[in-house]
Formats: structure tokens, sequence, C-alpha cells
């Protein structure tokens, strides 16, 4: 009986192999897959990637800029083109003697002041030659001043070279 099961069996499997062999090759052709068109949104999106890409390449310089002498930290125009021509050309005429430099235009804005271990300390807001100074006592003020003393409305500014006293009053 051990004989006859063992065929049985054997020939069942070889039955089954062969027919899941048979299942799983096939002489039919494969069709292609089948794309479907693009989307409108899909050539929305190309449409898109392509103007970025020219705008890019517009946006990169193609030339330097005309004047690499310019400051982007000052707020005043000068023209340091100008000042070399004058200084180049040959005076035939005698030189007149160089007008008195004027003060600057300077302003108090404000004065802030914080609780200190020795009383307030104060910081003196000036504004002028088109910059803002936030100084204390002791700070340099537009390369010809230095604070002397500020007190809770007006700043005393010492002209490091005259020796002269100025003073800021608040308004």
């Amino acid at each position: 009986m051990n004989f006859k099961r063992t065929a049985t069996s054997l020939v069942v499997g070889a039955v089954l192999i062969a027919w899941l062999a048979g299942a799983a090759t096939s002489k039919r052709a494969i069709p292609p897959p089948i794309i479907p068109p693009p989307q409108a949104i899909d050539a929305r999106g190309v449409e898109l990637t392509k103007e970025i890409a020219r705008l890019r390449d517009r946006l990169r310089p193609t030339t330097p800029p005309a004047e690499p002498r310019r400051n982007l930290f000052t707020f005043r125009a000068t023209n340091p083109l100008a000042a070399h021509d004058a200084r180049s050309t040959p005076s035939s005429t005698i030189e007149a003697p160089a007008p008195r430099i004027s003060e600057p235009a300077l302003k108090l804005a404000g004065i802030a002041e914080d609780d200190g271990a020795d009383g307030p300390d104060r910081t003196a807001i000036i504004s002028g030659e088109g910059q803002l100074f936030m100084v204390k006592e002791g700070d340099p003020v537009a390369g010809r001043y230095r604070v002397a003393r500020i007190s809770s409305d007006a700043v005393e500014l010492a002209d490091v070279n005259a020796g002269v006293v100025r003073r800021l009053v608040m308004k």
C-alpha cells in the first residue's frame, strides 16, 4: 500500500507541476503598455519650468557694475571721479585760500537711558552727514567730535582738533 500511495502522490505532483508550467508560459504576444496623454496640469508645469529657467538666465549679470567705487553703507552720494578730475587739471591762476571747513549739521534725535550701578547709563542718538550715530560718553562722532557728556536733554561734543565744545539740545 505504501508503494501505491507514493506513486499516486508522484503522479499528482507531476500533473500539478505540468499544469502550473503551462499556465506560466504562453505563446501570446504581450501588447505594448498604454501611455495616457499628458494632462493640462502637466503641460503647465513644463511651461513653468521653462519660464523659471529663462528668468534665471535673464537675472544673471552679464557685465560688471559701472561704478565699482560705490559704498552701499553710506547714505550720501559722493562722486570720487569728479574730485579726481579736478585735481588732475593744471590751474593757470593763483589758488585762493582754502575755505574754512564748516561744522557738520548734527541733530540730537533722542536719548536712551538705562539704570546702572553708578546712576543712569545714557546713549545719545545723533543724526547727521546722512548717518545715524548711537554713542555713549567717549565715543567718536563723525570723525571730528568725541562725546564729552550726555545729560537728560543735551549732549556735549568736544572737537578733537580745535578743542571747542559743541552742545546739541533736544527740541
